[in-house]
């Protein structure tokens, strides 16, 4: 196969996603009463943003053929974690902010050695955890309040140079320093073949296990920037627990409309981001043709049911599992 044809055929989930947001976006920026303006993107992008977080913490688990339920509490816990420790001098706010993506590295972490080392599957492992550092949420915040740090705030949610939202420039950061480090090195090779074949990756001698740490770890991490982003917007904490729950099944149906397979071994976080800027995409266009709210749930079920069945079509011509990830 040319380099061409393997390049697509390995990119096609994530272009597919891509070109699915660009016709979604452009459909809704053309019925929307200001246009295309700075404003506009700048609020589309603001909310796209904090999907596209948990649906990359999202990925790294999925790739592993894993799921990850707790993606929307430890998101919370953060926004939460947040509201109390990012506030005060510069020096305080940095420590505030270290302190909290180390505590949703630890969220993580803890999630990846209950499902490897406790040897529990994924998605009983991390309900049950996911309930864990809810409660730790609401004891930290039983009634919404708080503060951060507003420069820091206004300078992470405002544009930059007037034009580009700055919320979209440090999701590129994002993806540049912990996604693409992490898809080249030994590790992010070793959790796609953990997705593909765990048993074939072991008797290969990939580190599975560090792989599948790695993962969780990071998955953690990322859903903890997310949280530092919803307090950057909002300006509180609040442990709401139908945004974890609406913010981890949404991360579901990004990653799904993103291109990663289910199954594992397949997909890109960028995909998954796309795929979050097309989901969020789908409510801002419910709401620009003025649908009913109460309506809004079941179109989004929906596409998530056809963008699941799509998906699903391609296991069809699949005779043996290896042609998978071909």
């Amino acid at each position: 196969m040319k380099d061409w044809r393997y390049w697509f055929a390995e990119q096609r989930g994530t272009l597919a996603a891509l070109g699915l947001f660009i016709v979604m976006f452009a459909i809704y920026t053309g019925n929307h009463p200001a246009g295309f303006s700075a404003n506009v993107v700048q609020t589309a992008a603001n909310k796209g943003v904090l999907l596209a977080f948990v649906a990359m913490a999202q990925t790294l688990v999925v790739i592993t053929a894993g799921i990850d339920l707790s993606v929307g509490m430890i998101f919370l816990l953060s926004n939460c974690l947040a509201s109390w420790l990012v506030v005060g001098t510069p020096m305080e706010t940095t420590l505030g902010v270290l302190a909290v993506l180390l505590a949703g590295i630890a969220c993580g972490a803890v999630n990846g050695a209950i499902v490897i080392y406790g040897r529990l599957q994924p998605i009983v492992a991390t309900i049950a955890t996911g309930a864990v550092y809810y409660g730790i949420a609401l004891l930290l915040r039983p009634f919404p309040g708080g503060s951060v740090n507003e420069d820091l705030a206004d300078a992470l949610t405002g544009e930059v140079f007037g034009v580009v939202p700055a919320s979209l420039v440090a999701l590129f950061v994002v993806v540049l320093v912990i996604w693409v480090p992490f898809r080249r090195s030994v590790l992010g090779r070793g959790a796609y073949a953990a997705g593909s074949s765990e048993a074939a990756a072991y008797m290969s001698g990939v580190p599975i296990r560090r792989a599948k740490f790695a993962a969780y770890a990071l998955s953690g991490l990322l859903a903890s920037i997310g949280g530092l982003f919803l307090t950057f917007f909002t300006y509180t904490g609040e442990a709401a627990f139908a945004s974890g729950n609406a913010y981890t099944l949404f991360s579901i149906a990004a990653v799904v409309l993103g291109g990663v397979s289910l199954m594992g071994g397949r997909g890109s976080a960028v995909g998954a981001v796309f795929g979050a800027l097309a989901f969020r995409t789908i409510g801002d266009l419910l709401f620009v043709f003025d649908f009913d709210a109460l309506w809004q749930p079941l179109f989004q079920g929906v596409i998530l049911l056809v963008a699941v069945s799509v998906g699903a079509f391609g296991l069809f011509r699949v005779k043996n599992r290896l042609e998978w990830f071909l």
